[in-house]
């Protein structure tokens, strides 16, 4: 009877939370395994993005901040999270949302709903950009012109460079993002495989952008994914959680398959290989390339264009998949000189008129 009856107190002790020790566990944390409770997660989650703020300098009183929101799940926990924390942390600064109209019919209208909402939840003013008011196209254009296969390539860069472009008006001093510790990893192994040396040495970095036009910054750099989303879950966050239509087939999406796989086996994984992209040693005799501005658009570019004006060329042309993929070395010279005669020279990209 005695060993009976150990056996059911072993049990139930469990399923208290291993934190505070009182509270009936609600969940298993993915990155530490831990039985805990709500209250507690809730505690150590803001805790940890608190800690990730304060050691890495990320912020200083007074900042005008752009939180880059989608709709999504990590979008919407960090700028809720982050209000909460500036409010209780008396971080001292000045707020906002961004948001990227890519023009995607039936994923990105509807989640721009859920940040329009969110603007309201949050008491956070809201900013849109278009790939139309930027660019001239929308999403549904291109992937029209340039089908499935490359269309990620073009949303990238556009979305990349209308971020910079929308907090420049807005006149914001950091950009945060919701890349989580996934995200990372996978950016990590991607960089590997695709031999980008030059990408790998900075890829870790938790600021970028330093020497661009608007620093951006990963709160989210060392939180797990399934955490954001059991922290929305129980917060009752208002989120959008559809998959963009066009991405089924990314490249990432392997990369993110096999990162879940490796965490099953050992969810310590995903932090490992984080650590070890930082630690990295990059050899002296490679040849980082060198910012300057791009001639067309004056956007912050390694080329005489930037990888924008040159895809935006291209479409505008009739030649979508000009500009994707590598340096195409000797034809530089002849593009460059056609770019001379084209009507499209008149028109930049990132013409933002606000």
């Amino acid at each position: 009877m005695e060993g009976s009856d150990g056996k059911k107190s072993r049990r139930g002790a469990g399923r208290v939370c291993s934190i505070c020790n009182e509270r009936k566990a609600a969940l298993k944390r993915p990155k530490t395994l831990e039985q805990i409770c709500r209250e507690c997660f809730y505690t150590v989650f803001e805790d940890e993005i608190h800690r990730t703020i304060v050691d890495n300098h990320l912020f200083k009183p007074g900042e005008r901040v752009a939180i880059g929101a989608s709709g999504g799940k990590d979008s919407t926990v960090l700028a809720y999270v982050l209000s909460e924390l500036n409010r209780r942390h008396n971080y001292g600064l000045d707020l906002f949302l961004l948001s990227v109209d890519e023009g995607i019919t039936g994923y990105r209208d509807d989640s721009l709903e859920t940040v329009k909402r969110n603007e309201i939840q949050y008491g956070l003013p809201l900013k849109i950009v278009s790939y139309k008011t930027l660019y001239g196209w929308t999403m549904d254009e291109i992937v029209k012109a340039i089908g499935l296969k490359n269309n990620c390539t073009f949303c990238g860069v556009f979305r990349r460079q209308a971020l910079d472009r929308g907090a420049a008006v807005m006149k914001a001093e950091k950009l945060v993002t919701g890349h989580n510790a996934d995200d990372m990893a996978e950016t990590i192994l991607l960089n590997i495989l695709r031999g980008d040396i030059a990408r790998l040495s900075r890829c870790t970095f938790i600021t970028t952008g330093e020497d661009g036009p608007i620093p951006r910054c990963k709160p989210f750099k060392y939180t797990y994914e399934k955490e954001i989303v059991m922290y929305a879950y129980f917060k009752k966050l208002d989120y959008f959680s559809t998959e963009c239509i066009y991405s089924p087939n990314a490249y990432r999406g392997f990369a993110r398959e096999f990162i879940k796989d490796l965490e099953r086996i050992r969810p310590r994984a995903i932090l490992d290989i984080i650590r070890s992209g930082e630690n990295f040693r990059i050899s002296s005799s490679t040849k980082m390339p060198e910012q300057g501005t791009c001639e067309r658009c004056g956007y912050i570019s390694s080329q005489k264009l930037c990888k924008a004006c040159v895809l935006l060329d291209g479409l505008n042309r009739g030649l979508p998949k000009q500009g994707i993929g590598r340096s195409r070395g000797r034809n530089n010279a002849k593009d460059e000189e056609h770019n001379k005669d084209s009507s499209f020279q008149s028109k930049p990209c990132g013409a933002l008129d606000v």
